[in-house]
């Protein structure tokens, strides 16, 4: 029963509606915590795997213009918005649909989406840096038509402030009414960064690079990296716990790597996948 539940607290009474011998009655209410601790793998064909408590709630696979380069989950976990390489938007569960990109002239592909912290919206954000918003998500700034070192190649939102970070592969960091915390812009990377997370409360954020290692900055922990491991499959993106006090990685073969308090609850990689995996939402 609790597997058809979402992440939540709940009260759980038992009904018995009584018969010829005895008076129906209801229980004393007993709570029941149900912690977030699933997550969605989302493939480049728009085919979504759910892990642990996350709920399958829909995928865009087969009905895809270009492919799926990310996915955001709504604030409660109830829903989550996948996006596509040419700005196209499809929301899934309680996650809304503010508008999209899909149909426009991009100067440059669309390569992730995040979701304001309450979840009444979103931005796209382009390889040149570009930023697009829908719903309650404001515009604090890009760096559309301005030279960069390497292409973004993510974007996280500050639960702090409502600004947004975004990141390039070589581990540049552009803060829009977000706090500048450090980057690893300028130092030799190993690998290129794909991706990044904020921390629940804002003050700090992880980059993740394609052979797994990581970098800290603000309060955000290092708790553990794939750095200097053999991996089957490069990492793709990565994901923060709600607790701040864990991560995970994911590789474009759906393999799985958790740190700190973030559960495994499995994971597509030794599968046999359609695409990519692409990214991760929880």
């Amino acid at each position: 029963m609790t597997a058809q539940l979402s992440a939540g607290d709940y009260a759980l009474t038992a009904n018995y509606q009584g018969d010829g011998n005895y008076q129906s009655s209801v229980s004393a209410a007993q709570s029941l915590k149900i912690d977030s601790q699933g997550y969605w793998l989302a493939g480049a064909d728009g085919e979504v795997f759910p892990l642990g408590t996350a709920l399958p709630l829909g995928s865009t696979e087969g009905i895809l213009n270009a492919p799926i380069v990310g996915i955001a989950a709504t604030p409660n976990g109830g829903g989550y918005w996948e996006v596509a390489k040419d700005g196209g938007i499809f929301s899934f569960g309680n996650a809304h649909f503010y508008g999209s990109m899909g149909g426009s002239h991009l100067n440059q592909p669309i390569v992730g989406i995040a979701s304001t912290p309450d979840g009444g919206g979103y931005w796209e954000v382009a390889r040149d840096a570009g930023v697009f918003t829908f719903g309650d998500a404001q515009f604090y700034g890009s760096m559309g038509n301005e030279h960069l070192n390497q292409p973004i190649v993510g974007i996280a939102t500050d639960p702090a402030t409502g600004g947004y970070w975004m990141v390039a592969g070589d581990g540049g960091i552009f803060s829009f009414n977000a706090p500048f915390l450090g980057s690893a812009g300028g130092i030799h990377l190993n690998a290129p960064v794909v991706g990044m997370a904020a921390t629940p409360g804002g003050g700090g954020y992880w980059k993740v690079g394609a052979d797994g290692g990581l970098f800290t900055q603000g309060n955000a922990p290092f708790l553990g990296s794939m750095g200097g491991q053999r991996l089957n499959s490069p990492v793709v993106a990565i994901q923060a716990t709600a607790s701040g006090a864990g991560y995970r990685m994911v590789a474009s073969d759906g393999g799985l790597f958790t740190f700190g308090d973030a559960e495994f609850d499995g994971s597509t990689g030794g599968q046999p996948l359609g695409a990519p995996v692409a990214g991760i939402a929880g």
